[in-house]
């Protein structure tokens, strides 16, 4: 793809994806269109061996943008990142296309593996605000990560993980176009566990006066006798 291809393809996704961009001059300004510029160039150098200077780009979008990509992570086409301060990607990270991230996500490793210690993110994946990704294991097509999770194992595709650590609480559920952008109605976990704490401290509570009632009809009979 050339330079200016690449151009016309990224002010053509964030134009689609923002509806806050009221024109594409206001793209050059968006701090997406800027770090994925930097990446694609940083990336080619890497690829090539040229690991120093690819490195000093993609520091100096860092430093513009407040959003660190490792020039050796692959990314597919149409990543979008809105509002993308503190969002790090890290060497070994795959990256598939149409993937939507938001600010404070984190796609690293443990510190405990070698060679490949990054997440594989899947086709159409949207990973909310605050989430970490962290360990060398696969995100599926279709998934959504909710906000402030962190997954730490593979999460199969039409999935919807949610928590700390993160949990799949939807399967198979398949994304439909006009929920891309929608963080907020995610499953709730901690609700869900709260309200069969609550029932089964009721079944408790109702068995205790179950027996209750039995030890005094025994006392009674025996009274009676």
């Amino acid at each position: 793809m050339s330079f200016v291809k690449m151009v016309k393809e990224e002010i053509t996704l964030i134009r689609e994806r923002d509806p806050a961009i009221h024109s594409s001059m206001e793209v050059f300004l968006y701090p997406s269109f800027k770090v994925m510029l930097h990446y694609r160039i940083a990336h080619k150098l890497y690829e090539k061996g040229h690991y120093f200077l690819a490195r000093w780009i993609s520091q100096r979008a860092v430093r513009k943008t407040g959003i660190e990509i490792h020039p050796g992570a692959k990314i597919g086409k149409r990543l979008f990142i809105d509002h993308g301060n503190g969002v790090i990607i890290g060497e070994t990270t795959v990256i598939g296309d149409d993937v939507t991230m938001y600010q404070g996500v984190t796609l690293g490793g443990t510190g405990k593996e070698q060679g490949k210690r990054h997440p594989t993110i899947g086709n159409n994946v949207m990973i909310s605000a605050g989430a970490k990704i962290l360990g060398s294991f696969t995100i599926g097509d279709n998934s959504k990560i909710g906000a402030g999770s962190v997954v730490l194992e593979e999460v199969p595709p039409n999935s919807t993980v949610v928590g700390v650590p993160g949990r799949v609480v939807k399967r198979d559920n398949v994304l439909l176009p006009q929920e891309t952008l929608d963080q907020c109605h995610l499953p709730d976990p901690v609700k869900e566990d709260i309200c069969l704490l609550q029932k089964s401290n009721t079944a408790i509570i109702n068995r205790m006066l179950e027996l209750e009632q039995e030890m005094k009809e025994l006392q009674r009979g025996k009274e009676t006798s």
